[in-house]
């Protein structure tokens, strides 16, 4: 079975979604025969490469709610966090853009470096309050990492691999993804947010019984999107905001992350658009 990921390095539940499906397949009774593909997605392209505006106070004021209560929402995710292992120190966190994170990222597949590239610059980000958006900043991460000094920065002074990235945004647009993380098992359902390991679980086993049949239109899952993120709506459609309020809202979309993981009330498996 094949699991296709969307998700963006500024997300911290995109950080969370990756913990709970690596803990999901650890307890999936066929993990070993699941390849996992990750995508790459960008909540802000228009993004500056670095944004030193404290994150907390740039998403209150983009939603226009209160800045406390974007605290309280951070706090939240930190203990979701904690419980999985993760150190999410939400006070450090730099803004910016991820194109260029995310092509050193494309070509640390090709290299055969992928796990090792993606988690060092996922915990800079989320814990360690680098700006991933800075040249420098991903050369040393790179190399850390086990790159060559070399081809992260002939990486770095092109545009290698943007078509990668391109081609990544690009399939999200065609089959309807707007928030992150996405999960499309098997290439048929789709799970939306950071849902807690249990539901991914559960969601895997199913489709793995599913394998050999046609999808049928269920619920969405929940998770964040629309501009609807950190309790407060953006631009997003009213339906959209619905479905982020009855889904318990745990994802990034549209320029922003909040919510609480755990409270979907409806099946996780969802035929993919």
């Amino acid at each position: 079975m094949r699991i296709d990921v969307w998700s963006d390095i500024l997300c911290p539940f995109c950080h969370l979604g990756r913990r709970h499906l690596s803990l999901a397949l650890e307890q999936f009774e066929h993990g070993n025969e699941v390849d996992v593909v990750w995508h790459s997605f960008q909540l802000d392209r228009n993004a500056p490469a670095v944004d030193d505006t404290p994150v907390v106070d740039a998403i209150a004021r983009k939603y226009g709610v209160p800045r406390d209560q974007m605290v309280l929402s951070q706090q939240r995710m930190a203990e979701d966090a904690a419980q999985v292992g993760l150190d999410f120190q939400w006070e450090r966190l730099r803004g910016g853009n991820s194109y260029d994170a995310h092509r050193l990222l494309h070509l640390a597949r090709a290299l055969g470096r992928e796990d090792e590239v993606t988690e060092r610059v996922l915990h800079a980000w989320y814990t360690e309050g680098e700006a991933i958006g800075d040249h420098e900043t991903l050369v040393r991460l790179g190399t850390e990492a086990g790159l060559s000094e070399d081809a992260v920065r002939e990486l770095l002074a092109g545009d290698d691999y943007g078509i990668d990235v391109r081609t990544d945004l690009a399939l999200a647009s065609q089959i309807g993804i707007t928030a992150v993380p996405t999960f499309v098992l098997d290439q048929k359902y789709g799970v939306s947010g950071a849902q807690p390991v249990e539901v991914m679980l559960t969601a895997i086993r199913q489709v793995w019984e599913l394998q050999g049949t046609e999808p049928e239109p269920v619920a969405d899952a929940g998770g964040c999107g629309g501009g609807c993120c950190g309790g407060a709506c953006g631009s997003g459609s009213g339906d959209a905001a619905a479905q982020d309020e009855a889904a318990g809202g745990c994802g990034c979309g549209a320029g922003g992350c909040g919510g609480l993981c755990g409270s979907a009330a409806v099946d996780p498996v969802a035929a993919a658009r």
